[in-house]
């Protein structure tokens, strides 16, 4: 059988489509699964040379975007409709799934055009603008969070949890212990500036660990160099990286987590049982990773710092108070293992196996 995943644009898409190619394909011999995507997406990168093979369209984002900006992406649509019906006629799919991200309108309305069966995955507790206008033409909505069903129609919309890729999943069962503490911190597929300033203004304050501490980090391409300066100059051991293409790994070795709170991210850490510090993203759509945050610390799972309130001293001591208590970290991690649905990939493979009859 043949599947088509289309979308990306950022991590928070790609990899929950990634893990839902990877069950597919385990799922019976000889299936194949084509991603569409956007030359400006992270897909581009990601994908390149790697198992799934990429058709690329030219899609463009309205949301966030000037007057100017959405009537170029408006204008462009039928184009990129156009090309995503091409690529349908002649992979030939047996369904055509869309995980959110400005590729994925023209590649399930087209699907809909041309009576393929389709189906649609939010990662989020509040539906994407994509996603909002998709629910008219997709014949299953998977959702990650039971609140997000009230925004979809009853009828064909399935809880199943934000799917996770296959070696973070199997990272879950083994911890790789170090001879020191160790740090993971990213934030997101492009790092995070006010992250990576922040931890560098902590770095003074957590001298009385530094022969203790070890961070893996995660930068963007832009602060590659300013961080790793930061860690050289204040003496910390650090392994400075402008993305992680082995996050298994990394899940593994980490002892505490400083990141943002999208939903894939809050997946991957109930899955590994991470416990964290999140500092959600402030002008992410309908504050959603406020949500997912708060969400967590309500049930014990994660300390949350705003991202005004980020600043050395806030990071800092919250990182000082994990490291001296190690029974509150044990408590964070079966909290938020508790949430996890790894799952959540195979349960939508089901699904759309259940939708077209096989």
């Amino acid at each position: 059988m043949r599947c088509v995943i289309a979308g990306g644009g950022t991590g928070g898409h790609l990899f929950p489509g990634m893990a839902i190619a990877e069950a597919f394909i385990e799922r019976e011999t000889g299936n194949e699964v084509l991603f569409i995507g956007t030359e400006r997406g992270i897909e581009a990168r990601v994908l390149a040379g790697g198992r799934f093979p990429l058709k690329m369209i030219h899609a463009m984002p309205i949301k966030g975007r000037s007057l100017t900006g959405k009537l170029r992406a408006l204008w462009a649509l039928p184009k990129a409709m156009t090309e995503a019906s091409a690529i349908l006629k002649e992979f030939q799919p047996q369904f055509v799934l869309g995980v959110g991200g400005y590729a994925s309108g023209p590649a399930v309305l087209a699907a809909s055009l041309l009576r393929m069966k389709r189906a649609i995955h939010e990662q989020n507790v509040i539906p994407g603008m994509t996603n909002r206008i998709l629910k008219r033409f997709s014949q299953r909505i998977f959702v990650s969070f039971e609140e997000t069903k009230k925004h979809f129609p009853e009828r064909k919309t399935v809880l199943t949890g934000n799917p996770i890729r296959k070696e973070i999943i199997a990272s879950a069962s083994s911890r790789e212990k170090g001879d020191r503490f160790t740090l993971l911190v990213f934030g997101g597929s492009a790092g995070a500036h006010r992250i990576n300033a922040a931890l560098l203004e902590a770095l003074p304050l957590l001298q009385e660990l530094r022969s203790s501490l070890r961070f893996i980090h995660q930068t963007g391409k832009e602060d590659l160099d300013f961080v790793s300066r930061g860690y050289a100059e204040k003496g910390f051991e650090a392994e400075v990286t402008p993305f992680i293409d082995e996050m298994a790994r990394c899940y593994r070795r980490a002892d505490l987590v400083i990141c943002r709170s999208g939903a894939s991210t809050v997946a991957e850490l109930a899955v590994c049982g991470k416990a964290s510090i999140l500092i959600p993203y402030p002008y992410a759509a309908h504050h959603h990773q406020w949500k997912n945050a708060r969400r967590l610390v309500d049930l014990g799972a994660a300390r949350m710092i705003l991202d005004e309130e980020l600043k050395g001293p806030s990071l800092s001591e919250s990182i000082l108070h994990l490291y001296h208590h190690p029974e509150e970290r044990e408590k964070m991690e079966g909290a938020i293992q508790r949430i996890g649905c790894p799952r959540a990939a195979e349960e939508i493979v089901d699904q759309c196996y259940a939708l077209i009859g096989a």
